[in-house]
């Protein structure tokens, strides 16, 4: 007895179940990847940056996306190389001063809590005594593990060159198949649903290039001033504080005042202060300096470079930027407001499908182009089609 072969077809709770099992195994395999995902990862984001610098490139010059991948890289290069040449031995020298001199930074701080065991805040007095031993074990811990740290160093090299090398190779196939790469997934969409799910990825790119593109510009744009205003000041490893304020600024309300935290602590426990100010003036100058910095980057730098391209509540900012520490550390604190924002935007329009709304119009995007690859990727399966049922069978 033969049987006629037939298609296998998921309903709808087994395509829910296939869906999830995937989601979750894919989860589980980035999680457990650890550091094997991260060029992987920073590829991604790399790719995503200059995509669109490739893609213009290549459509006005006609030139192949490949020899513009390779004249990035050799600029990018340069530009590092230029930049390691004239900063490194400044990093370098200051980060051996900080190491030599950490016995004695140590010490003062000691000293200062032995005699200022009581502290006076608006009147009120606080008893800093119970807490001065276990800060003196924490700042003893410090400065044991810093020098320790340092032959590790030598052992992690050869780990770090083979996945920047990874990195790059990564970085080299997304930017050259970036287009090809987007149309796959967009075809694995039914036709019908396709223009719709691509104006939603439209929203989704304009939240995520104005804030990461304008984020990575605000990082050496603070930098730089905080570099230019802490070396006239005097305050000692000012290259190092300002490229660590320049980097924690991306991390929305908590990131620039832990900045000028660590800065102005510094300046608290150096030997002297320029110009014959006190210390506590200089800490409060340098503070003063944090906080008008501040404004002008959010009144000025940040509307002209990030735009307004995450609408975000405060309130939604903060339990952003809490939930993202709580879930992903350091790496959560960074991504939060950019996931919030997309988050926002993929339940408003989970929201608009409950309600049986469409989304606003945009324009139709245009095709994008086809070219002629020697490898295309994998086309997704065919639609499948039911039958019309016919008048006899209705």
């Amino acid at each position: 007895m033969s049987v006629e072969p037939r298609p296998i077809r998921l309903s709808r709770a087994g395509k829910l179940i296939v869906v999830t099992i995937t989601l979750t195994l894919t989860i589980l395999l980035i999680r457990g990847l650890g550091p094997v995902a991260t060029p992987f990862i920073a590829a991604a984001i790399t790719a995503y940056l200059f995509n669109p610098l490739i893609t213009w490139l290549h459509q006005r010059t006609k030139v192949s996306r490949g020899i513009w991948i390779g004249i990035l890289y050799l600029l990018l290069g340069l530009l590092i190389y230029g930049f390691v040449s004239f900063l490194g031995p400044i990093i370098a020298s200051e980060y051996h001063e900080f190491v030599r001199n950490l016995p004695a930074i140590i010490k003062d701080v000691r000293q200062q809590l032995q005699n200022n065991t009581t502290i006076s805040l608006g009147g009120l007095q606080i008893n800093a005594g119970p807490v001065d031993q276990s800060l003196n074990d924490l700042l003893s811990e410090i400065g044991r593990r810093i020098p320790e740290q340092a032959p590790r160093l030598f052992a992690t090299l050869i780990e770090t060159v083979l996945l920047f090398i990874s990195y790059l190779m990564v970085t080299y196939y997304l930017l050259d198949q970036a287009d090809r790469v987007m149309e796959w997934m967009y075809n694995l969409v039914p036709a019908q649903y396709r223009l719709e799910i691509r104006t939603l990825g439209q929203q989704i790119d304009g939240v995520l290039s104005g804030y990461v593109r304008g984020t990575l510009l605000l990082i050496p744009i603070m930098a730089f001033f905080l570099y230019i205003s802490l070396s006239i000041l005097g305050i000692r490893y000012a290259l190092i504080l300002a490229i660590v304020s320049g980097f924690l600024e991306v991390i929305p309300l908590i990131g620039p005042w832990s900045a000028a935290g660590i800065t102005i602590a510094v300046s608290l426990f150096q030997a002297t202060a320029p110009f014959g100010w006190p210390h506590w003036v200089l800490a409060g100058v340098i503070g003063l300096i944090y906080f008008v910095l501040r404004i002008l980057e959010d009144n000025f730098i940040i509307p002209r470079i990030v735009g307004h391209a995450v609408h975000l509540h405060p309130m939604l900012v903060i339990f952003a930027i809490l939930s993202g520490g709580a879930l992903g550390g350091a790496f959560g604190l960074f991504v939060s407001i950019p996931v919030a924002g997309v988050a926002r935007i993929l339940l408003r329009y989970f929201y608009m499908k409950l309600i049986d709304q469409d989304l606003p119009p945009l324009p139709v995007p245009a095709e994008p182009p086809h070219e002629v690859e020697p490898h295309p990727l994998p086309a997704p399966l065919p639609e499948q089609t039911e039958a019309p049922i016919s008048e006899g069978q209705a």
